[in-house]
């Protein structure tokens, strides 16, 4: 069996999708679906058995329950880069993680993880896993850095096959729950339909309109990675997933209205509250991964948004928000 927490979040419901396309149904979902809307991710996929988050913490140290669990892919967290409860962050994606990889351990069970590229803060010390790179500067991004050094202090102890995965700025199908925090892509294919325009920042950090630049994933891309080091057990530690290319605001709107072939760019005022805990740069380094021995090439921009935008709009959720 293989077991999917956050699996019908984003990236979750997307690596759940993969396995089935491989054939595999033997799945324990396991997510908080307080969210309904959630269940539009997840109602054409093929599963074993659902369970809730608390449950499955419930049950998670019992002598038998991970008997026979090949792997954990733990994708749930809060998510919300805006999230300023820190108590409710770190008990969310610290604690819960913590309690999940021990289990693992204790078993022997791969453990593939999701971290963030929102530890590298503004990026002023560039983008490599090493820790001199990494100044979270906001709440979400500290529950993801601590969780990554608390993975380090144990792999030198430990011979199991643990692995986290830094995501870029991941864009593709069933994301619409995340409302807010959807990407870019999402909101902008909703402008352009709506208004026949695509509202960016204005320039900032010393970047001229929609000039800040991110390096933006598509979900496929991250699943192929995702399942790659399934396949590979003997690869460990804590690697970037991105494309390696970081890409303006401007090439993301610009690829979205080639795509619908109408609308134009407005720029708009940079909100206040993101001024100091906002990302005006990105680009992974994926050194380690090329050397893990990840040779698969990612989609461009222009890729990835034709790709996701034949998804969205053919389908009923880009009306459905």
């Amino acid at each position: 069996m293989i077991i999917v927490t956050g699996g019908a979040g984003f990236i979750g419901s997307n690596l759940i999708r993969a396995l089935n396309e491989r054939g595999i149904s033997n799945i324990l979902l396991v997510d908080n679906l307080e969210n309904g809307r959630k269940m539009l991710n997840i109602a054409d996929l093929n599963i074993a058995d659902y369970m809730d988050k608390a449950e499955f913490l419930e049950n998670i140290t019992l002598p038998k329950f991970l008997n026979k669990v090949r792997a954990v892919f733990h994708q749930g967290a809060c998510s919300a880069t805006t999230e300023w409860n820190g108590q409710y962050v770190m008990q969310n994606n610290y604690e819960y993680s913590k309690r999940v990889l021990q289990a693992c351990i204790a078993k022997n069970i791969a453990f593939i993880y999701a971290s963030s590229a929102s530890v590298y803060g503004n990026g002023e010390q560039g983008f490599r896993v090493e820790r001199e790179c990494e100044h979270p500067i906001n709440m979400y991004a500290y529950s993801k850095f601590q969780f990554d050094q608390y993975v380090r202090s144990l792999l030198p102890e430990t011979k199991s096959p643990i692995v986290g995965f830094r995501y870029f700025n991941v864009y593709g199908p069933r994301e619409q729950h995340k409302g807010a925090m959807s990407s870019t892509p999402f909101h902008f294919n909703q402008q352009v339909i709506e208004h026949q325009q695509v509202r960016l920042f204005a320039g900032c950090d010393g970047f001229a309109d929609g000039e800040q630049q991110r390096d933006f994933i598509h979900v496929d891309d991250v699943v192929a990675v995702n399942l790659w080091f399934l396949d590979h057990p003997e690869q460990r530690g804590i690697f970037n997933v991105g494309t390696g290319r970081a890409e303006t605001f401007n090439s993301m709107a610009k690829a979205v209205i080639d795509w619908h072939k109408k609308g134009e760019i407005h720029y708009i005022p940079f909100p206040e509250h993101l001024k100091g805990a906002y990302q005006s740069y990105t680009q992974a380094d994926i050194s380690g991964l090329r050397a893990a021995g990840y040779d698969h090439e990612f989609l461009t921009v222009q890729q990835g948004v034709a790709r996701y935008l034949d998804w969205l709009n053919r389908s009923s959720i880009a009306s459905t928000r």
